[in-house]
Protein backbone atom coordinates (compact mmCIF):
# COMPACT_ATOMS: atom_id res chain seq x y z
CA UNK A 1 0.00 0.00 0.00
CA UNK A 2 2.84 2.40 0.82
CA UNK A 3 4.27 1.98 -2.68
CA UNK A 4 0.87 2.83 -4.15
CA UNK A 5 0.56 5.95 -1.99
CA UNK A 6 4.05 7.10 -3.02
CA UNK A 7 3.11 6.54 -6.66
CA UNK A 8 -0.10 8.51 -6.19
CA UNK A 9 1.56 11.52 -4.58
CA UNK A 10 4.28 11.45 -7.25
CA UNK A 11 1.57 11.84 -9.89
CA UNK A 12 -0.64 14.33 -7.99
CA UNK A 13 2.14 16.71 -6.90
CA UNK A 14 3.02 17.90 -10.40
CA UNK A 15 2.71 21.66 -10.90
CA UNK A 16 -0.19 21.30 -13.35
CA UNK A 17 -2.18 19.00 -11.10
CA UNK A 18 -1.61 21.20 -8.04
CA UNK A 19 -2.80 24.25 -9.98
CA UNK A 20 -6.03 22.62 -11.16
CA UNK A 21 -6.65 21.07 -7.76
CA UNK A 22 -6.52 24.58 -6.26
CA UNK A 23 -8.80 25.93 -9.00
CA UNK A 24 -11.26 23.09 -8.42
CA UNK A 25 -11.36 23.61 -4.64
CA UNK A 26 -11.83 27.37 -5.04
CA UNK A 27 -14.57 26.99 -7.66
CA UNK A 28 -16.23 24.31 -5.56
CA UNK A 29 -16.35 26.58 -2.51
CA UNK A 30 -17.98 29.33 -4.56
CA UNK A 31 -20.45 26.86 -6.09
CA UNK A 32 -21.33 25.54 -2.63
CA UNK A 33 -22.00 29.05 -1.32
CA UNK A 34 -24.53 29.68 -4.10
CA UNK A 35 -27.85 28.08 -3.03
CA UNK A 36 -29.28 25.58 -5.47
CA UNK A 37 -26.17 24.69 -7.44
CA UNK A 38 -24.46 22.04 -5.33
CA UNK A 39 -21.53 19.80 -6.12
CA UNK A 40 -23.34 17.55 -8.62
CA UNK A 41 -24.48 20.51 -10.73
CA UNK A 42 -21.08 22.19 -10.49
CA UNK A 43 -19.23 19.07 -11.62
CA UNK A 44 -21.69 18.49 -14.48
CA UNK A 45 -21.36 22.09 -15.69
CA UNK A 46 -17.56 22.04 -15.68
CA UNK A 47 -16.95 18.62 -17.26
CA UNK A 48 -16.79 20.14 -20.78
CA UNK A 49 -14.00 22.48 -19.60
CA UNK A 50 -11.83 19.49 -18.74
CA UNK A 51 -12.20 17.54 -21.99
CA UNK A 52 -8.81 18.74 -23.28
CA UNK A 53 -7.03 17.88 -20.01
CA UNK A 54 -5.10 14.77 -19.15
CA UNK A 55 -7.61 12.33 -17.51
CA UNK A 56 -5.87 12.47 -14.11
CA UNK A 57 -5.71 16.27 -14.16
CA UNK A 58 -9.37 16.49 -15.14
CA UNK A 59 -10.48 14.11 -12.38
CA UNK A 60 -8.37 15.96 -9.80
CA UNK A 61 -10.05 19.24 -10.69
CA UNK A 62 -13.55 17.72 -10.61
CA UNK A 63 -12.83 16.03 -7.27
CA UNK A 64 -11.64 19.40 -5.93
CA UNK A 65 -14.98 20.91 -6.95
CA UNK A 66 -16.75 18.08 -5.12
CA UNK A 67 -14.90 18.64 -1.84
CA UNK A 68 -14.95 22.43 -2.06
CA UNK A 69 -18.71 22.53 -2.61
CA UNK A 70 -19.28 20.49 0.56
CA UNK A 71 -17.66 23.17 2.71
CA UNK A 72 -19.06 26.08 0.71
CA UNK A 73 -22.58 24.82 1.38
CA UNK A 74 -21.81 24.76 5.11
CA UNK A 75 -20.70 28.40 5.12
CA UNK A 76 -24.11 29.74 4.13
CA UNK A 77 -25.87 27.16 6.31
CA UNK A 78 -24.08 28.52 9.37
CA UNK A 79 -24.10 32.22 8.56
CA UNK A 80 -27.55 32.79 7.05
CA UNK A 81 -29.39 29.45 7.56
CA UNK A 82 -29.32 28.79 3.81
CA UNK A 83 -27.98 25.27 3.15
CA UNK A 84 -26.34 25.02 -0.25
CA UNK A 85 -26.85 21.25 -0.32
CA UNK A 86 -29.13 18.77 1.40
CA UNK A 87 -26.15 17.36 3.32
CA UNK A 88 -25.58 20.75 5.00
CA UNK A 89 -29.16 21.03 6.28
CA UNK A 90 -28.23 19.57 9.66
CA UNK A 91 -25.48 22.18 10.05
CA UNK A 92 -28.12 24.89 10.28
CA UNK A 93 -29.65 23.39 13.44
CA UNK A 94 -26.73 24.34 15.70
CA UNK A 95 -24.44 26.27 13.36
CA UNK A 96 -26.90 29.10 12.76
CA UNK A 97 -27.65 29.27 16.50
CA UNK A 98 -23.94 29.59 17.19
CA UNK A 99 -23.74 32.39 14.63
CA UNK A 100 -26.66 34.24 16.23
CA UNK A 101 -24.94 33.83 19.60
CA UNK A 102 -21.85 35.61 18.29
CA UNK A 103 -19.84 32.42 17.67
CA UNK A 104 -19.95 32.20 13.89
CA UNK A 105 -16.14 32.10 13.74
CA UNK A 106 -15.78 29.01 15.94
CA UNK A 107 -18.65 27.33 14.07
CA UNK A 108 -16.96 27.84 10.70
CA UNK A 109 -13.52 26.98 12.06
CA UNK A 110 -14.59 23.75 13.77
CA UNK A 111 -16.50 22.77 10.64
CA UNK A 112 -13.37 23.18 8.53
CA UNK A 113 -11.14 21.47 11.10
CA UNK A 114 -13.55 18.58 11.69
CA UNK A 115 -14.02 18.07 7.96
CA UNK A 116 -10.24 18.03 7.46
CA UNK A 117 -9.63 15.48 10.24
CA UNK A 118 -12.44 13.23 9.03
CA UNK A 119 -11.12 13.51 5.46
CA UNK A 120 -7.63 12.43 6.52
CA UNK A 121 -8.88 9.49 8.58
CA UNK A 122 -11.38 8.35 5.96
CA UNK A 123 -8.83 8.62 3.17
CA UNK A 124 -6.36 6.43 5.05
CA UNK A 125 -9.20 3.97 5.61
CA UNK A 126 -10.16 4.25 1.95
CA UNK A 127 -6.63 3.47 0.83
CA UNK A 128 -6.25 0.59 3.29
CA UNK A 129 -9.58 -1.20 3.18
CA UNK A 130 -11.22 -0.20 -0.12
CA UNK A 131 -11.23 -3.78 -1.49
CA UNK A 132 -12.67 -5.14 1.77
CA UNK A 133 -15.46 -2.56 1.90
CA UNK A 134 -16.14 -3.14 -1.78
CA UNK A 135 -16.76 -6.83 -1.06
CA UNK A 136 -18.92 -5.80 1.90
CA UNK A 137 -20.91 -3.46 -0.33
CA UNK A 138 -21.47 -6.31 -2.78
CA UNK A 139 -23.30 -8.18 -0.01
CA UNK A 140 -25.69 -5.26 0.43
CA UNK A 141 -28.64 -6.15 -1.74
CA UNK A 142 -32.11 -4.56 -1.71
CA UNK A 143 -33.13 -6.18 1.64
CA UNK A 144 -30.07 -4.80 3.41
CA UNK A 145 -30.55 -1.34 1.86
CA UNK A 146 -34.22 -1.42 2.92
CA UNK A 147 -33.10 -2.16 6.50
CA UNK A 148 -30.67 0.79 6.33
CA UNK A 149 -33.48 3.08 5.16
CA UNK A 150 -35.73 1.86 7.97
CA UNK A 151 -32.91 2.70 10.39
CA UNK A 152 -32.67 6.14 8.78
CA UNK A 153 -36.40 6.73 9.20
CA UNK A 154 -36.16 5.65 12.84
CA UNK A 155 -33.80 8.57 13.50
CA UNK A 156 -36.93 10.73 13.24
CA UNK A 157 -37.38 9.76 16.88
CA UNK A 158 -34.16 11.62 17.67
CA UNK A 159 -35.22 14.79 15.84
CA UNK A 160 -38.76 14.86 17.20
CA UNK A 161 -37.94 16.40 20.56
CA UNK A 162 -40.49 15.84 23.31
CA UNK A 163 -43.48 15.43 20.99
CA UNK A 164 -42.80 12.09 19.34
CA UNK A 165 -46.18 11.83 17.60
CA UNK A 166 -45.73 15.25 16.01
CA UNK A 167 -42.25 14.33 14.79
CA UNK A 168 -43.49 11.06 13.31
CA UNK A 169 -46.37 12.87 11.61
CA UNK A 170 -44.00 15.41 10.06
CA UNK A 171 -41.68 12.60 8.95
CA UNK A 172 -44.61 10.84 7.29
CA UNK A 173 -45.57 14.11 5.60
CA UNK A 174 -42.05 14.34 4.20
CA UNK A 175 -42.30 10.79 2.84
CA UNK A 176 -45.65 11.62 1.21
CA UNK A 177 -44.18 14.74 -0.43
CA UNK A 178 -41.35 12.54 -1.72
CA UNK A 179 -43.99 10.30 -3.36
CA UNK A 180 -44.80 13.05 -5.87
CA UNK A 181 -43.51 12.06 -9.30
CA UNK A 182 -43.27 8.82 -11.28
CA UNK A 183 -43.93 5.62 -9.36
CA UNK A 184 -40.76 3.53 -9.24
CA UNK A 185 -42.66 0.24 -9.50
CA UNK A 186 -45.26 0.95 -12.19
CA UNK A 187 -43.78 3.95 -13.99
CA UNK A 188 -47.06 5.84 -13.63
CA UNK A 189 -47.15 9.49 -12.53
CA UNK A 190 -48.79 10.22 -9.19
CA UNK A 191 -49.80 13.43 -7.41
CA UNK A 192 -48.42 15.48 -10.30
CA UNK A 193 -51.76 17.16 -11.17
CA UNK A 194 -50.89 17.03 -14.84
CA UNK A 195 -47.65 19.02 -14.37
CA UNK A 196 -44.91 17.40 -16.45
CA UNK A 197 -42.30 19.32 -14.47
CA UNK A 198 -43.31 17.34 -11.36
CA UNK A 199 -42.63 13.95 -12.98
CA UNK A 200 -39.14 14.05 -11.51
CA UNK A 201 -40.52 14.70 -8.02
CA UNK A 202 -40.27 17.71 -5.74
CA UNK A 203 -36.64 18.90 -5.87
CA UNK A 204 -35.43 18.89 -2.28
CA UNK A 205 -32.81 21.61 -2.80
CA UNK A 206 -35.57 24.13 -3.49
CA UNK A 207 -37.50 22.76 -0.52
CA UNK A 208 -34.47 23.27 1.76
CA UNK A 209 -33.97 26.83 0.55
CA UNK A 210 -37.62 27.61 1.25
CA UNK A 211 -37.86 25.90 4.64
CA UNK A 212 -34.64 27.29 6.07
CA UNK A 213 -33.64 30.49 4.27
CA UNK A 214 -37.01 32.05 3.42
CA UNK A 215 -38.72 30.56 6.49
CA UNK A 216 -36.10 32.01 8.86
CA UNK A 217 -36.18 35.35 7.06
CA UNK A 218 -39.98 35.64 7.36
CA UNK A 219 -39.79 34.66 11.01
CA UNK A 220 -37.20 37.36 11.71
CA UNK A 221 -39.35 39.93 9.93
CA UNK A 222 -42.30 38.89 12.10
CA UNK A 223 -40.48 39.31 15.40
CA UNK A 224 -38.67 42.44 14.21
CA UNK A 225 -35.30 42.94 12.59
CA UNK A 226 -32.56 41.72 14.89
CA UNK A 227 -29.49 43.82 15.51
CA UNK A 228 -26.35 42.74 13.65
CA UNK A 229 -24.14 40.36 15.61
CA UNK A 230 -21.25 42.28 17.12
CA UNK A 231 -18.73 39.91 18.64
CA UNK A 232 -15.18 40.64 19.72
CA UNK A 233 -12.47 39.19 17.54
CA UNK A 234 -11.32 36.83 20.29
CA UNK A 235 -14.88 35.47 20.47
CA UNK A 236 -14.50 34.39 16.85
CA UNK A 237 -11.58 32.07 17.65
CA UNK A 238 -11.67 28.45 18.78
CA UNK A 239 -10.91 27.68 22.42
CA UNK A 240 -9.39 24.62 24.07
CA UNK A 241 -12.83 23.75 25.43
CA UNK A 242 -14.25 23.82 21.89
CA UNK A 243 -11.57 21.43 20.67
CA UNK A 244 -12.07 19.14 23.66
CA UNK A 245 -15.81 18.92 23.07
CA UNK A 246 -15.43 18.51 19.31
CA UNK A 247 -12.92 15.64 19.34
CA UNK A 248 -15.25 12.72 20.24
CA UNK A 249 -18.01 14.10 17.99
CA UNK A 250 -15.59 14.27 15.07
CA UNK A 251 -14.57 10.65 15.67
CA UNK A 252 -18.19 9.43 15.81
CA UNK A 253 -19.16 11.45 12.73
CA UNK A 254 -16.20 10.08 10.78
CA UNK A 255 -17.09 6.46 11.56
CA UNK A 256 -20.79 6.92 10.74
CA UNK A 257 -20.02 8.83 7.53
CA UNK A 258 -17.44 6.36 6.24
CA UNK A 259 -19.58 3.28 6.88
CA UNK A 260 -22.66 4.78 5.19
CA UNK A 261 -20.62 6.33 2.39
CA UNK A 262 -19.35 2.89 1.36
CA UNK A 263 -22.91 1.78 0.55
CA UNK A 264 -23.99 2.36 -3.08
CA UNK A 265 -26.59 5.10 -3.34
CA UNK A 266 -26.58 6.10 0.34
CA UNK A 267 -24.94 9.46 -0.38
CA UNK A 268 -23.83 12.07 2.15
CA UNK A 269 -27.18 13.45 3.31
CA UNK A 270 -28.21 10.33 5.20
CA UNK A 271 -24.75 10.22 6.82
CA UNK A 272 -25.08 13.78 8.17
CA UNK A 273 -28.51 13.05 9.66
CA UNK A 274 -27.36 9.76 11.19
CA UNK A 275 -24.27 11.41 12.71
CA UNK A 276 -26.42 14.12 14.31
CA UNK A 277 -28.73 11.40 15.60
CA UNK A 278 -25.74 9.61 17.13
CA UNK A 279 -24.77 12.81 18.94
CA UNK A 280 -28.30 13.11 20.29
CA UNK A 281 -27.78 9.71 21.92
CA UNK A 282 -24.09 9.61 22.80
CA UNK A 283 -22.80 13.14 23.34
CA UNK A 284 -22.22 14.35 26.90
CA UNK A 285 -23.83 17.65 25.86
CA UNK A 286 -26.76 16.09 23.98
CA UNK A 287 -29.27 18.25 25.85
CA UNK A 288 -27.63 21.37 24.38
CA UNK A 289 -27.98 20.17 20.78
CA UNK A 290 -30.28 22.45 18.83
CA UNK A 291 -29.38 25.52 20.85
CA UNK A 292 -25.92 26.18 19.45
CA UNK A 293 -23.78 23.21 20.55
CA UNK A 294 -20.47 22.79 18.78
CA UNK A 295 -21.03 19.01 18.67
CA UNK A 296 -24.07 19.59 16.46
CA UNK A 297 -21.88 21.36 13.90
CA UNK A 298 -18.76 19.22 13.75
CA UNK A 299 -20.39 15.75 13.81
CA UNK A 300 -22.57 16.10 10.67
CA UNK A 301 -19.84 17.98 8.80
CA UNK A 302 -17.29 15.28 9.64
CA UNK A 303 -19.78 12.63 8.52
CA UNK A 304 -20.45 14.48 5.26
CA UNK A 305 -16.77 14.70 4.39
CA UNK A 306 -16.05 11.11 5.38
CA UNK A 307 -19.04 9.91 3.34
CA UNK A 308 -18.01 11.96 0.31
CA UNK A 309 -14.62 10.21 0.33
CA UNK A 310 -16.11 6.78 1.03
CA UNK A 311 -18.50 7.27 -1.90
CA UNK A 312 -15.52 6.52 -4.12
CA UNK A 313 -15.29 2.94 -2.77
CA UNK A 314 -18.28 1.63 -4.77
CA UNK A 315 -17.56 4.10 -7.58
CA UNK A 316 -13.96 3.02 -8.23
CA UNK A 317 -14.09 -0.64 -7.20
CA UNK A 318 -17.59 -1.64 -8.34
CA UNK A 319 -18.41 0.97 -10.97
CA UNK A 320 -21.55 1.84 -8.96
CA UNK A 321 -22.01 5.48 -7.87
CA UNK A 322 -22.13 6.13 -4.14
CA UNK A 323 -24.17 9.31 -4.52
CA UNK A 324 -25.41 11.96 -6.94
CA UNK A 325 -22.04 13.67 -7.45
CA UNK A 326 -20.12 10.43 -7.88
CA UNK A 327 -22.75 9.40 -10.44
CA UNK A 328 -21.77 12.48 -12.47
CA UNK A 329 -18.09 11.69 -11.92
CA UNK A 330 -18.74 8.14 -13.11
CA UNK A 331 -19.96 9.63 -16.39
CA UNK A 332 -16.76 11.68 -16.54
CA UNK A 333 -14.72 8.47 -16.15
CA UNK A 334 -16.48 6.98 -19.14
CA UNK A 335 -15.98 10.16 -21.20
CA UNK A 336 -12.23 9.93 -20.55
CA UNK A 337 -12.25 6.27 -21.62
CA UNK A 338 -11.78 4.87 -18.10
CA UNK A 339 -13.86 1.87 -17.01
CA UNK A 340 -14.30 1.75 -13.20
CA UNK A 341 -14.47 -1.72 -11.73
CA UNK A 342 -12.48 -4.35 -9.85
CA UNK A 343 -9.63 -4.27 -12.38
CA UNK A 344 -9.17 -0.49 -12.29
CA UNK A 345 -6.67 -0.63 -9.39
CA UNK A 346 -4.55 -3.15 -11.31
CA UNK A 347 -4.83 -1.71 -14.83
CA UNK A 348 -4.41 2.00 -14.01
CA UNK A 349 -2.81 2.28 -10.55
CA UNK A 350 -1.23 5.69 -11.27
CA UNK A 351 -4.58 7.24 -12.11
CA UNK A 352 -6.43 5.71 -9.12
CA UNK A 353 -3.79 6.44 -6.50
CA UNK A 354 -3.06 9.85 -8.00
CA UNK A 355 -6.76 10.69 -7.64
CA UNK A 356 -6.82 9.46 -4.02
CA UNK A 357 -3.66 11.44 -3.23
CA UNK A 358 -5.32 14.55 -4.65
CA UNK A 359 -8.05 14.16 -2.01
CA UNK A 360 -5.38 14.71 0.65
CA UNK A 361 -4.01 17.71 -1.20
CA UNK A 362 -7.45 19.22 -1.85
CA UNK A 363 -8.45 18.98 1.81
CA UNK A 364 -5.19 20.59 2.90
CA UNK A 365 -5.87 23.47 0.48
CA UNK A 366 -9.42 23.76 1.86
CA UNK A 367 -8.12 23.97 5.42
CA UNK A 368 -5.45 26.54 4.56
CA UNK A 369 -7.99 28.65 2.69
CA UNK A 370 -10.91 28.50 5.08
CA UNK A 371 -9.56 28.12 8.63
CA UNK A 372 -7.83 31.54 8.73
CA UNK A 373 -10.79 33.10 6.89
CA UNK A 374 -13.42 31.83 9.36
CA UNK A 375 -13.35 34.98 11.56
CA UNK A 376 -13.35 37.13 8.42
CA UNK A 377 -16.39 35.34 7.00
CA UNK A 378 -18.13 35.76 10.35
CA UNK A 379 -17.95 39.53 9.88
CA UNK A 380 -20.74 39.13 7.33
CA UNK A 381 -23.10 39.05 10.31
CA UNK A 382 -22.16 42.64 11.10
CA UNK A 383 -24.04 43.81 7.99
CA UNK A 384 -27.42 45.33 8.79
CA UNK A 385 -30.27 42.96 8.08
CA UNK A 386 -32.15 45.57 6.07
CA UNK A 387 -29.31 45.15 3.56
CA UNK A 388 -28.66 41.43 4.04
CA UNK A 389 -32.22 40.14 3.76
CA UNK A 390 -32.85 41.41 0.19
CA UNK A 391 -29.52 39.83 -0.81
CA UNK A 392 -30.55 36.51 0.78
CA UNK A 393 -33.89 36.56 -1.04
CA UNK A 394 -32.29 37.40 -4.39
CA UNK A 395 -29.55 34.78 -3.98
CA UNK A 396 -32.04 32.09 -2.91
CA UNK A 397 -34.45 32.69 -5.78
CA UNK A 398 -31.71 32.95 -8.41
CA UNK A 399 -30.06 29.79 -7.08
CA UNK A 400 -33.37 27.90 -7.13
CA UNK A 401 -34.18 29.06 -10.67
CA UNK A 402 -30.74 28.04 -11.92
CA UNK A 403 -31.31 24.38 -10.97
CA UNK A 404 -33.79 23.69 -13.79
CA UNK A 405 -34.33 27.15 -15.32
CA UNK A 406 -37.97 26.81 -14.33
CA UNK A 407 -40.38 29.17 -12.59
CA UNK A 408 -41.78 26.13 -10.79
CA UNK A 409 -38.63 26.13 -8.66
CA UNK A 410 -39.39 29.72 -7.60
CA UNK A 411 -42.94 28.80 -6.58
CA UNK A 412 -41.67 25.77 -4.64
CA UNK A 413 -39.24 27.97 -2.72
CA UNK A 414 -41.98 30.49 -1.91
CA UNK A 415 -44.50 27.82 -0.87
CA UNK A 416 -42.09 25.98 1.41
CA UNK A 417 -40.83 29.31 2.72
CA UNK A 418 -44.37 29.95 3.99
CA UNK A 419 -44.46 26.38 5.37
CA UNK A 420 -41.15 26.94 7.15
CA UNK A 421 -42.39 30.23 8.59
CA UNK A 422 -45.57 28.57 9.88
CA UNK A 423 -43.55 25.74 11.46
CA UNK A 424 -41.29 28.21 13.25
CA UNK A 425 -44.27 30.16 14.58
CA UNK A 426 -45.89 26.92 15.80
CA UNK A 427 -42.56 25.63 17.17
CA UNK A 428 -42.69 22.50 14.99
CA UNK A 429 -39.40 20.66 14.36
CA UNK A 430 -38.29 21.00 10.74
CA UNK A 431 -35.75 18.16 10.73
CA UNK A 432 -38.28 15.25 10.70
CA UNK A 433 -39.98 16.72 7.61
CA UNK A 434 -36.65 17.11 5.82
CA UNK A 435 -35.49 13.63 6.83
CA UNK A 436 -38.70 12.06 5.50
CA UNK A 437 -38.32 13.98 2.24
CA UNK A 438 -34.71 12.87 1.76
CA UNK A 439 -35.10 9.22 2.76
CA UNK A 440 -38.52 8.74 1.12
CA UNK A 441 -37.27 8.08 -2.46
CA UNK A 442 -34.44 5.84 -1.23
CA UNK A 443 -36.84 3.89 0.98
CA UNK A 444 -39.35 3.42 -1.86
CA UNK A 445 -36.67 2.26 -4.29
CA UNK A 446 -35.30 -0.30 -1.82
CA UNK A 447 -38.83 -1.46 -0.95
CA UNK A 448 -39.81 -2.00 -4.61
CA UNK A 449 -36.56 -3.83 -5.36
CA UNK A 450 -36.92 -6.05 -2.29
CA UNK A 451 -40.54 -6.85 -3.15
CA UNK A 452 -39.62 -7.72 -6.74
CA UNK A 453 -36.70 -9.85 -5.60
CA UNK A 454 -38.84 -11.89 -3.20
CA UNK A 455 -42.02 -11.96 -5.32
CA UNK A 456 -43.86 -9.97 -2.68
CA UNK A 457 -42.68 -11.99 0.31
CA UNK A 458 -41.90 -9.45 3.02
CA UNK A 459 -40.24 -12.10 5.21
CA UNK A 460 -37.18 -11.99 2.93
CA UNK A 461 -36.07 -9.03 5.03
CA UNK A 462 -35.51 -11.42 7.95
CA UNK A 463 -33.59 -13.97 5.92
CA UNK A 464 -30.46 -11.80 5.87
CA UNK A 465 -28.41 -11.69 9.11
CA UNK A 466 -27.09 -8.25 8.16
CA UNK A 467 -30.60 -6.87 7.63
CA UNK A 468 -31.78 -8.40 10.91
CA UNK A 469 -28.87 -6.81 12.76
CA UNK A 470 -29.70 -3.40 11.29
CA UNK A 471 -33.39 -3.82 12.18
CA UNK A 472 -32.45 -4.70 15.77
CA UNK A 473 -30.39 -1.51 15.89
CA UNK A 474 -33.41 0.43 14.62
CA UNK A 475 -35.56 -1.16 17.32
CA UNK A 476 -33.05 -0.19 19.99
CA UNK A 477 -33.02 3.36 18.64
CA UNK A 478 -36.80 3.61 18.92
CA UNK A 479 -37.48 1.66 22.11
CA UNK A 480 -34.16 2.16 23.88
CA UNK A 481 -34.81 5.64 25.32
CA UNK A 482 -38.17 4.57 26.78
CA UNK A 483 -36.65 1.45 28.38
CA UNK A 484 -33.70 3.38 29.82
CA UNK A 485 -36.02 6.06 31.15
CA UNK A 486 -38.22 3.43 32.80
CA UNK A 487 -35.21 1.73 34.41
CA UNK A 488 -33.88 5.03 35.71
CA UNK A 489 -37.26 5.92 37.15
CA UNK A 490 -37.39 2.55 38.95
CA UNK A 491 -33.93 3.09 40.42
CA UNK A 492 -34.88 6.57 41.61
CA UNK A 493 -37.98 5.21 43.32
CA UNK A 494 -35.94 2.50 45.06
CA UNK A 495 -33.31 5.04 46.12
CA UNK A 496 -35.97 7.40 47.45
CA UNK A 497 -37.60 4.60 49.43
CA UNK A 498 -34.27 3.62 50.93
CA UNK A 499 -33.43 7.22 51.89
CA UNK A 500 -36.81 7.99 53.49
CA UNK A 501 -37.20 4.59 55.14
CA UNK A 502 -40.48 3.92 53.39
CA UNK A 503 -39.70 0.29 52.65
CA UNK A 504 -41.65 -2.70 53.98
CA UNK A 505 -39.84 -2.71 57.34
CA UNK A 506 -40.56 0.97 57.83
CA UNK A 507 -44.20 0.38 56.96
CA UNK A 508 -44.40 -2.31 59.70
CA UNK A 509 -42.93 0.06 62.28
CA UNK A 510 -45.26 2.87 61.31
CA UNK A 511 -48.26 0.55 61.49
CA UNK A 512 -47.30 -1.02 64.86
CA UNK A 513 -45.32 1.63 66.73
CA UNK A 514 -43.30 0.62 69.78
CA UNK A 515 -44.88 1.77 73.05
CA UNK A 516 -41.73 3.43 74.37
CA UNK A 517 -41.60 5.65 71.29
CA UNK A 518 -45.16 6.89 71.56
CA UNK A 519 -45.11 10.29 73.13
CA UNK A 520 -47.61 13.02 73.55
CA UNK A 521 -46.29 16.23 72.06
CA UNK A 522 -48.05 18.17 74.83
CA UNK A 523 -45.90 16.48 77.50
CA UNK A 524 -42.59 17.48 75.94
CA UNK A 525 -42.09 20.60 77.98
CA UNK A 526 -43.06 18.79 81.23
CA UNK A 527 -40.50 16.04 80.57
CA UNK A 528 -37.80 18.60 79.86
CA UNK A 529 -38.53 20.50 83.09
CA UNK A 530 -38.45 17.34 85.13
Amino acid sequence: MIDNIVTGFGAALSAENLLWCFVGVLLGTVIGILPGLGSATGVAILIPVTLTFDPLTALIMLAGIYHGAQFGATITAILIATPGEASSVVSTLDGYRMARNGRAGPALAISALGAFVSAMVSLFALAAVAPFFARLALDFGPPEMLAVMILGLCTIVVFSGRNLLLGMGLGLLGVLIACIGVDVGSGMPRYTFGQISLFGGVPYVEVMIGLFAIGELLNQLHIGLAEPVKARFRDLMLTKEDLKRAAPSTARGTVVGFLLGCLPGAGTTLASFMAYGAEKKLSKNRRKLGSGAIEGVVAPDAATNAASNANFVPTLVLGVPGGATTAVLLGAFLIYGIQPGPLLFENQPTLVWGLLASFFIGNVILLVLNLPLAPVMAQLLRVRYSIMYPLIIATSLIGAYSVKNSMLSIWIVIFFGLVGYAMKRLNFPVAPLVLGLVIGPLFEKALVQTSALAAGDSLVLFSSPTAVGILVLALVLVAGPAVVKSLRRGRRVQTAEADTGSGPAADDNSTHPRPDRERDPSNTSTERRS
